[in-house]
Order: C-alpha cells, then sequence, then structure tokens
C-alpha cells in the first residue's frame, strides 16, 4: 500500500506541479491572445449567445440536447464540492492570495475551454445510436489523424478510471459525510457515531446509487433533462446562499479584499505567521484549485458541450466562456469572501480542514442553519457531478472498448457509490487527483496543435457576413 501511495505522490507532484500548471497557464494565455481576449472584448456577444437564449424554447432535434442543457451537464460536473471545500483548500495551502490566482486562471480558463469546446462540435461524430458523440478522444484522432490514436487512449483511459474516482466515489463520500455532520450538529445522532461505518451511511449509498443509476440508464437525455432543472437550483441555492453570509459580515468585505491583494504579491502571507505561505504557494494553489473547479483543459465537459443541438462550433464555445465565468469568477470569489470575511481562517495556523473550515464558516453567519445549508449545497452538487461524471466515464470507455460492455461499467460505477458511502477514502481522493491531472496532458496538447482551426473558426464566425446572425440558433 505504502508502495502505491508513493508513486500516486510522484506523478501528482508532476501534474499538478509547477511544469504543468505552466502549461496549462501557457494554454489560456496563448488561446486568449489568439482570440484577441474574447473573454473580455466580445463579452456581449457571448452572454447573448449563452443567458440571452434562455427562454426562447428551442428543442433539440434526434440524438442531441439543447445547448443549455449541454452547459448544464457540463456544468454539473464543475460546479460541486471543488467550488466549496476546493475554495476553502486553496485559501488552507497559498493563503488568501491564492484567491487572486485562482481568478487569473479562470480568466485564462475561459479561453481554452472554449477552444475545447469548439473543437468537440467541429470534430464529433454520430455513433451507433444515432447520438452526436465527441470530445478530446475524437478531436485527437479525427484533427491530428489516426497515428496519434494512442494519445486519445491514453485520454480515454484515465477519463474512464477517474470517473470512478474524481466524479463518483470521493463525491458521494463527501455528501455522505456531509450529511452526517449536519445529522451530528442538529443531535439527530451523536458526535460518536460519525466518522466510521454505520448502517445510516450504508443506506444513504444504496438510495443515491438507485437514484444515479435511475438517470444514467436514461442515457445522455436523461441527464441532461436532470442536470436542466438541478444545476440551476443548485448554482442559485449557492449564489444567494453566499451573498447573504457575506452580507451579514459586510464590514469585513474591505480587510478580506485587502488579504487577498496582498496575498497574492507579497511573499509572506498576509495573515502573517512564523513561517507564513510563499509568493510561489499562493500561485500554485490558486491555479491548481481553479483548474480543479473548473476543469479548463482537463478536457471533461467538451464531452458534454458535443452533444449540443448547435449550427455553428462557435456557438456553443461561447457557453464554455460562460461556464468557467460562472463557475470561477462568480461561485469561487463568494465562497472565498464568506471564508474570509468570516473570521474563521486565522492564518497558516488555522486548525481546521478544508471541509471544516467552509462549514465553520457558513455557520457562523447562519448559525446551525448553515451545517444545513451547506449539506444540501454538497448533497445536490455531488449527486450532479456523479451524473455527469458518469457520462463522461461511460464515453471514454465506449471509446476504448468500441460500444461494447456499457451496461457492465455502468453497474459498476453504481456499486462504487455505495462503497464510496461507508468507506474512508483518502487514497482513492489521491489517485482521482492523479488521474484528473493525467487527462489533461493529451489534451493540451491537442490542443495546441488543432489551436489553427479554433482561430479559423472564431474569425469565421465573426466576419462581416457571419455576425449579424449572431444569437439566432
Amino acid at each position: 500500500m505504502q508502495t502505491i501511495i508513493n508513486i500516486n505522490s510522484a506523478i501528482n507532484s508532476f501534474v499538478w506541479g509547477p511544469v504543468m500548471l505552466l502549461f496549462i497557464v501557457g494554454v489560456g494565455i496563448y488561446f486568449s491572445i489568439r482570440i484577441k481576449f474574447m473573454q473580455f472584448t466580445k463579452f456581449g456577444a457571448w452572454n447573448k449567445l449563452t443567458i440571452g437564449l434562455l427562454f426562447k424554447g428551442k428543442k433539440a432535434g434526434e440524438g442531441a440536447v439543447t445547448p443549455f442543457q449541454a452547459f448544464c451537464t457540463a456544468m454539473a460536473a464543475t460546479a460541486g464540492v471543488g467550488n466549496l471545500v476546493g475554495v476553502s483548500s486553496a485559501i488552507l495551502l497559498g493563503g488568501p492570495g491564492a484567491i487572486f490566482w485562482m481568478f487569473i486562471a479562470g480568466v485564462l480558463g475561459m479561453a481554452t475551454k472554449y477552444a475545447e469546446i469548439v473543437l468537440a462540435i467541429r470534430f464529433r461524430k454520430r455513433n451507433e445510436n444515432g447520438e452526436w458523440v465527441g470530445g478530446p478522444m475524437y478531436y485527437i484522432t479525427e484533427g491530428l489523424g489516426p497515428k496519434f490514436r494512442w494519445l486519445a487512449i491514453c485520454f480515454s483511459a484515465f477519463g474512464a478510471l477517474c470517473a470512478f474516482g474524481i466524479g463518483n466515489m470521493t463525491q458521494i463520500n463527501a455528501a455522505v459525510g456531509t450529511m452526517e455532520t449536519m445529522l451530528a450538529d442538529l443531535n439527530i445522532i451523536s458526535a460518536a457515531q460519525s466518522g466510521g461505518y454505520s448502517h445510516l451511511k450504508l443506506i444513504l449509498g444504496i438510495v443515491l446509487a438507485i437514484c444515479v443509476g435511475l438517470v444514467i440508464v436514461g442515457g445522455f437525455k436523461r441527464i441532461g433533462n436532470a442536470a436542466e432543472i438541478l444545476v440551476p437550483f443548485a448554482g442559485l441555492f449557492c449564489i444567494f446562499g453566499s451573498i447573504a453570509a457575506i452580507c451579514m459580515k459586510a464590514g469585513q468585505i474591505g480587510p478580506a479584499f485587502v488579504m487577498i491583494i496582498e496575498g497574492a504579491f507579497k511573499p509572506q502571507s498576509a495573515m502573517g505567521g512564523i513561517l507564513g505561505y510563499t509568493f510561489m504557494q499562493a500561485i500554485r494553489f490558486g491555479v491548481a484549485r481553479g483548474v480543479f473547479t473548473n476543469e479548463a483543459g482537463l478536457g471533461s465537459a467538451p464531452i458534454a458541450h458535443a452533444a449540443a443541438d448547435v449550427d455553428h462550433p462557435v456557438k456553443q464555445g461561447m457557453w464554455g466562456c460562460f461556464e468557467v465565468f460562472t463557475d470561477t469568477l462568480v461561485m469561487c470569489l463568494l465562497t472565498a469572501f464568506v471564508i474570509l470575511t468570516s473570521g474563521v481562517f486565522t492564518g497558516p495556523n488555522t486548525p481546521l480542514s478544508a471541509a471544516q473550515l467552509i462549514s465553520a464558516a457558513f455557520k457562523e453567519s447562519f448559525g446551525i442553519f448553515g451545517s444545513v445549508f451547506l449539506t444540501i449545497a454538497v448533497l445536490v452538487f455531488s449527486y450532479c457531478t456523479t451524473l455527469s461524471w458518469s457520462l463522461y466515464g461511460l464515453r471514454c470507455f465506449q471509446f476504448l472498448t468500441r460500444g461494447k460492455g456499457t451496461r457492465a461499467y455502468l453497474v459498476i460505477l453504481s456499486l462504487c457509490i455505495v462503497i464510496a458511502a461507508i468507506m474512508q477514502l483518502t487514497l482513492a481522493w489521491d489517485i482521482a487527483d492523479t488521474l484528473n491531472g493525467l487527462m489533461a496532458i493529451p489534451n493540451l496538447i491537442a490542443l495546441v496543435a488543432l489551436s489553427g482551426i479554433v482561430i479559423k473558426l472564431t474569425k469565421e464566425f465573426f466576419s462581416d457576413k457571419t455576425l449579424s446572425a449572431v444569437g439566432k440558433q
């Protein structure tokens, strides 16, 4: 076991280390420059093509989902535990300054995710069931050619395995753990009963496995329908709850902002301490957790967006901009301010885990209801993430096996939910984090190699002839 831990630790230090983070940030800078910082210069256009179309009621064609359903499915995977625990982890490991670099990673990630989705739509294809399928494994093989199929296989293998970890077991484990903590806070169960195996965890695991299974057996259409309802609810619930918590500590907004800016550029943490946090730590953990939560560059979200019923790749790419904007620049920043205005973060020596820190922050504003609020948010987000990652894993598995063994894969995914509910998953979290990072390597290589196509399609769409069509589907 120790050997596995050591191997995973070595690989993880590379895939989430300075070299890979520089690669991820570099790709974001490269695409931002090539598309002329569309995150800002085309702000009105991508808003019009996203939230501006929500109430037009367009139905998807055969084998596809609406652009909004595709967005919700992808958003279900990105907006989750990472928006809550991931942010508190960044603050604990990199200090308040990490939030500034998380913001920068989000801005650059908008360009990266835009490029991923444009390629996913450009190189998608119909499967044997008439459904649109796409993603890095398809734009690698179709865009770079058959000789690079090995790169697509690597991505698919990492994706199929990652669905068990970051997209399944860790999500369910976090949801069940948070629910158990809430029940202990409400004195429904004793604190001594929480933490280990219990019949309650087993029952929750079985219920969640059934709820996930009933949706994923219905395919992308059913997942899209569920995401279209749950994701907006969970997102708005979290956003308004965070705003309310911040407003209750309004006097601390200014000092929190100062902590973030000072911590981002000073070698020593704004909170002080003998050891402190270095300038590089703030950058490293800010960027790493930013990528972890918005998944820009990992190649997962394009799998969902590839099924959108859209007539030009750029139109769906705009949803990628909106996705990262909502996830990182709105939700993650709000979570950070909830923590920093609450006063529960006292510097490098804060004696709390990432999960305990975010829980304590909400309790500081809402009292015991803070635990209820956090449980509802984590439960819904975790469920949605599990649905989306089940789809990602399935698509990757189908690419590897040419469509064989689908039912067995889904059965194993469902069984893992029960296992995750009753076990401690420290190693599973670490391995899942590593696999998540490994997915990015083949995807980033493909993005750079196919960047010319992204630029060509972008220029084509925003030419004088097509600009007047913006907003029409």
